[in-house]
């Protein structure tokens, strides 16, 4: 539907010269010959997505009349026209709370520009909002941010282990928020007034890891000049959280499995066995199952980890969760730097999707602290980001033939499907049963593809998701 722009001027060759012109480019216009006529309308609720209004009027003056709309359309666009073209009626124009001003004779192009702006600008507001409320309903569980389908199925199994004493294992790429999920398991179980013990694996090297986990006591090696508790101690009650545990060493999965299996720790040096209390919540972005095929990770503990098992996906399969992350992470880097960075132009969005995101939400957050940083005014454009971003991720290059090359799994997924479907001839029921998959499933990814047809598959089938999809 076009938008409703109420056009308030005495003069009648001016109002009517402007509705013309806004007429012309697909605005519904409503011309008013006085202020109170237009002010009646718009109390009475009637549908207008902006006001121009001349200043100048017998009666109730346009000053007047942008501050009755205020009172009853606070966010209204409103446009004044002065036909005195100073900086004092500009000046006066602005303070009073109008979006912009135009000046006698108002020039046509300038016009439509100005009205369009005005739309768009507050178009951007309402998107944002919106987006601040979407933020607000799914920022609950301790800083995850998400409402993409991918995202909705971790949360709801989240919501169902949580509680429990399960252990969990967390799966997936560097920079998909692990340690934030590890947390809200902690803060929405009954050990939320425990302690919450964090430790990388990774990062700690291995013959200060096992002291760091177990403790030591006085004297057990050279240093040790007394005792020490270690995090599993120090985790009773609460939650041990082991990132990258597949570097613990072959010693320390052993000893790992032992305190899981006895609930007892012992202390580096020592001899007697201490209870220990605490729910373990392991993460990793390995395969643990091709490392268990190849002996480099212990099968036990690998499945004493895998009672629950939440994999996060990937922030190239939840684009659309990026517009909550963007405006999540411009309030907190806003108020972090002291800037104030209001919104982000649609462009940059779509320029956001298109990325293909290594590095996941840590990258993405790096990026819009840099943009708050060294935006340029309230509202990021396509200019405020750095050249990778602004363009189309590159194809991979063509392999030459019997030559394989590395392609994201999303390529192979597709060409594993249409190929199939050439197999069956077309036939998507029998397609979705040799890959294991759900018809709706199928249907949807073809939808994705480009490559969906008008008729119905020519046999019946079962719609309900082998895979737990729909």
């Amino acid at each position: 539907m076009a938008e409703v722009i109420f056009l308030v001027d005495d003069d009648d060759g001016s109002r009517e010269a402007m509705c013309r012109t806004l007429e012309r480019v697909g605005f519904d216009v409503r011309g008013f010959a006085d202020a109170e006529a237009a002010l009646e309308r718009i109390q009475a609720g009637e549908p207008v997505q902006a006001v121009v209004s001349d200043v100048r009027m017998p009666g109730m003056d346009g000053y007047e009349l942008l501050r009755r709309v205020r009172e009853q359309r606070p966010n209204l666009p409103f446009l004044l026209v002065t036909a005195f073209a100073d900086v004092e009626d500009a000046v006066a124009a602005l303070q009073e709370g109008a979006d912009d001003y135009l000046t006698k004779p108002v020039k046509v192009q300038e016009l439509r520009q100005r009205v369009r702006l005005q739309l768009e600008r507050r178009a951007l507001t309402t998107e944002n909002r919106r987006l601040r409320e979407r933020l607000d309903k799914s920022f609950g569980f301790d800083g995850i941010v998400g409402r993409s389908r991918a995202m909705e199925e971790v949360l709801d199994r989240l919501r169902v282990v949580a509680p429990t004493r399960s252990t969990v294992l967390i799966v997936g790429e560097s920079g998909t928020g692990k340690e934030l999920v590890a947390n809200a398991l902690h803060q929405l179980s009954e050990r939320r007034d425990g302690p919450f013990v964090a430790v990388n694996c990774g990062a700690i090297p291995g013959e200060i890891l096992e002291s760091e986990l177990f403790g030591h006591e006085k004297g057990a090696f050279t240093g040790a000049h007394q005792r020490r508790i270690g995090l599993i101690e120090s985790a009773s009650s609460g939650t041990l959280f082991l990132d990258e545990i597949s570097e613990l060493s072959p010693d320390l999965q052993v000893k790992l499995l032992r305190v899981l299996e006895e609930r007892t720790v012992t202390r580096v040096g020592g001899t007697g066995l201490l209870p220990v209390d605490f729910r373990l919540v392991a993460a990793t972005n390995r395969d643990l199952e091709a490392w268990v095929r190849e002996g480099r990770f212990r099968q036990d503990l690998y499945y004493r980890l895998k009672v629950v098992t939440l994999n996060l996906p990937p922030l190239r399969q939840r684009l659309d969760d990026i517009p909550l992350f963007v405006q999540h992470f411009l309030h907190h880097f806003n108020e972090e730097i002291g800037r104030q960075v209001a919104g982000v132009h649609p462009a940059v969005l779509a320029a956001l999707k298109r990325h293909s995101w290594p590095g996941n939400v840590r990258e993405l957050r790096n990026l819009v602290e840099s943009i708050v940083l060294f935006a340029r005014s309230d509202e990021v454009t396509l200019e405020d980001l750095p050249a990778e971003y602004r363009v189309p991720v590159a194809a991979t290059p063509a392999a030459a033939p019997g030559e394989w090359r590395p392609r994201p799994m999303e390529e192979i997924e597709r060409e594993a499907i249409l190929k199939t479907l050439d197999f069956t001839g077309g036939h998507r029921a029998r397609a979705a049963r040799l890959l294991g998959i759900g018809l709706r499933t199928l249907q949807r990814k073809l939808k994705d593809y480009g490559e969906v047809k008008d008729r119905e598959d020519d046999e019946p089938e079962d719609s309900r998701d082998t895979m737990g999809e729909e």
